[in-house]
């Protein structure tokens, strides 16, 4: 974990005190509500359908067992006892009092939290690896150099108010499971010919109303260079950025319409001001940012814990959990595990306050003290011995906490949706819920395999519905809620965006849907190996379309039958 020095804390502290001087003022009318708009946004603080929500930061996904206590706490004492872990390693709480949240701000800040930079058109909360710095196949732990662009990023005067919001994301392993195709900034670790660290850096990435594919600017981005790198991007940016049009203000929309070869020399033009100037990274402020960091203090261990292999071959359905939710560490006799919050019933991502207590818990007993927040809306404990895990999955099973689903078509990531959001076209909540109900079958979610299924309640894509293997979109059609269908999407190093299979649906004919493809898919692979991405990659989308819609005629009755239902 990183440990605020006193000068982060003060910041924190400052922005508090300020937070409350300007909600006061606000609530005494002193202070528009244009005024106030901003100064909530930057604080993290929206007004939704029902009520305020709050998003607090969480920086790269990275929580300590007090802090999680602290959001046990706020959701028990300011909200209705749960929060909504977000795909931007986030946590949201839908329900607080305006005039009390000043008060959370203050709670968040006495254990090393905030909710600075969560909204608002400005760089927001950087996101990693929710494996960083226990994969096998990291490169570079990206903990410290996400820190290092959080502490570059925070109150940047500069960037305070860009033509719209701003996302990076780093990856430090070979292996890319922080979707850092579809980000403004993505960041992938790499090492040159000569074995130096460096950063392939992709620019222009996006879900949303216009989802694109980032594009890589610089192959090698030596370490040193990284902030002056970042920078020049985004004065770029901030100069060129269209503030005219918030449909076009994105900076994918600036890098498709300069083109992505004049984009980079823009940028390369701009960094010529600013490489090896002040903010050129040394390794003494590589190493100062490091050592902030609390590491673990592991124990010499065999490889594969004996206790670990005879539970394996005694339980069936610990081997089933571990086979799913345990994942490779880098040290030897250790595991990293995902608890799983995507239990049938359970709107993906929502923990409650006794759940989150009962995590810290676990974290202390197993992980260190330590846990993640996955992109995936799951928790993540890092560091657990493998001579533990037996412990560790009957007390997560007591929770409703071990699932054994990971990558599987009922670990769907989804966001609130139309139940709290009031952007939303439609409910992701329920649907998500009756898709899981439908495939609640273990057994046959492991017969179908690797399957990511996302649903987004509108175009912002907050559910990342376009890099899901189906992806589902709540869209309105004169006042009902009707839902769009993608497949072909995915994350990751080979990422692509979906593909709408055709005309959308209602709410209650979703499930079958799904079905219908999932047959689909089961009749057409190769073999069990064969993944429902890659079955639509080889065969294409037409035999998944005719198994839902028929022919050309069905398809045009069904879409007009729609229509009139609406």
């Amino acid at each position: 974990m990183y440990q605020y020095d006193a000068i982060d804390q003060k910041l924190v502290d400052e922005r508090v005190a300020q937070f409350r001087d300007q909600t006061r003022r606000h609530l005494a009318g002193e202070l528009s509500e244009d005024n106030f708009r901003p100064l909530r946004l930057q604080n993290g603080l929206y007004i939704q359908r029902f009520a305020p929500m709050l998003r607090v930061a969480i920086p790269y996904g990275l929580l300590s067992s007090k802090q999680l206590r602290a959001l046990a706490y706020i959701a028990r004492k300011w909200d209705r006892g749960y929060g909504h872990f977000s795909t931007r390693q986030n946590i949201q709480f839908n329900w607080p009092r305006l005039e009390e949240v000043p008060d959370i701000l203050a709670h968040l800040a006495s254990v090393q939290m905030h909710a600075i930079q969560t909204s608002g058109n400005c760089i927001r909360n950087t996101t990693t690896d929710h494996l960083a710095g226990v994969a096998p196949d990291e490169i570079v732990d990206p903990l410290v150099w996400c820190e290092l662009i959080r502490q570059w990023s925070t109150f940047h005067p500069e960037f305070a108010y860009l033509p719209r919001k701003f996302k990076i994301a780093v990856s430090g392993a070979e292996n890319d499971r922080a979707a850092i195709q579809v980000h403004d900034i993505g960041l992938q670790a790499v090492r040159g010919e000569d074995g130096q660290t460096g950063f392939r850096v992709l620019v222009g990435g996006g879900l949303g109303r216009t989802p694109i594919i980032g594009t890589v600017i610089r192959e090698f981005l030596p370490w040193q260079h990284l902030l002056s790198y970042l920078e020049a991007i985004l004065r770029v940016y901030n100069r060129h950025g269209r503030r005219d049009n918030k449909y076009k203000a994105r900076i994918k929309i600036l890098v498709r319409e300069t083109t992505p070869a004049v984009f980079r020399e823009q940028v390369e033009a701009e960094w010529a001001h600013l490489k090896d100037g002040p903010i050129t990274l040394n390794a003494a402020e590589v190493a100062r940012i490091g050592r902030r960091f609390a590491r673990p203090q592991y124990q010499n261990l065999d490889a594969l814990s004996v206790q670990y292999t005879q539970a394996l071959a005694r339980e069936s359905g610990f081997a089933r959990w571990s086979g799913r939710n345990v994942h490779a560490h880098k040290v030897p006799g250790y595991a990293a595990v995902t608890l799983s919050l995507k239990k049938t019933g359970i709107a993906p991502g929502d923990a409650t306050a006794e759940q989150m207590d009962a995590v810290a818990d676990l974290a202390d007993r197993y992980s260190f003290g330590e846990l993640r927040v996955s992109h995936e809306q799951n928790l993540i404990l890092s560091d657990v011995r493998q001579s533990d895990l037996h412990a560790l999955w009957q007390e997560a099973k007591a929770l409703g906490l071990a699932t054994p689903n990971i990558g599987l078509i009922s670990n769907i990531i989804a966001c609130p949706g139309g139940d709290f959001c009031s952007l939303a076209n439609a409910k992701s909540i329920p649907v998500a819920e009756a898709i899981q109900r439908r495939f609640d079958d273990l057994d046959y979610q492991h017969d179908i395999g690797e399957l990511d299924l996302n649903i987004s309640g509108c175009m912002n894509s907050c559910g990342h519905h376009h890099v899901g293997h189906i992806g589902i979109l709540g869209v309105d059609k004169q006042g009902a809620e009707f839902y769009q269908v993608s497949i072909g999407g995915a994350q990751g190093n080979a990422a692509s965006l979906g593909k709408v299979i055709g005309p959308s649906f209602a709410q209650d004919d979703v499930p079958d849907v799904i079905e219908r493809l999932i047959q689909t898919y089961l009749a057409c692979r190769d073999s069990e190996e064969e993944r429902f991405i890659d079955v639509v990659r080889r065969i294409g989308i037409e035999p998944f379309k005719e198994s839902v819609y028929g022919n050309a005629h069905q398809k045009r009755e069904h879409h007009h039958r729609q229509l009139a239902a609406a």
